[in-house]
């Protein structure tokens, strides 16, 4: 059993995750194990040649990452991560996070998140590692 008691009860903890909200990221769905996180894209993601920047997909990503390792055990951070950008997202689609738990041991976590637009189409590949704070 998670962390978060409801969708909604997660929402509200993640409220605080300025960044990620201030820039349109919301949690879809949530349950053990498993997250879907997303965002609209807009011109204030694009970089300088006209492209989504890479720290927005990041942030989706780590976004994702944050929501199922805490609702796994709230208070743990990421330790280590990785991305790989694998393909650009067209331009004015929605953006989404899926975060599946690969390991889940005493003290860390691993996770893996597949960033893909709107047309399912693979735009990133992350994973952390993450640290729990204060163990089972």
């Amino acid at each position: 059993m998670g962390t978060f008691g409801t969708l909604e009860e997660a929402r509200e903890f993640f409220k605080g995750d300025r960044f990620a909200t201030v820039n349109g990221m919301q949690i879809e769905s949530l349950e053990d194990g498993r997250s879907v996180c997303s965002m609209e894209l807009t011109d204030a993601h694009q970089n300088a040649m006209g492209g989504v920047m890479g720290g927005v997909i990041f942030t989706l990503a780590d976004f994702a990452f944050a929501t199922v390792v805490n609702h796994n055990h709230k208070g743990t951070v990421a330790q280590q991560v990785s991305i790989n950008y694998l393909k650009a997202p067209k331009k004015g689609d929605r953006l989404f996070a899926e975060a599946k738990i690969k390991h889940n041991g005493r003290r860390s976590v691993i996770v893996n998140v597949s960033v893909t637009d709107g047309d399912g189409r693979d735009v990133a590949q992350f994973i952390g590692t993450g640290y729990k704070l204060d163990p089972l």
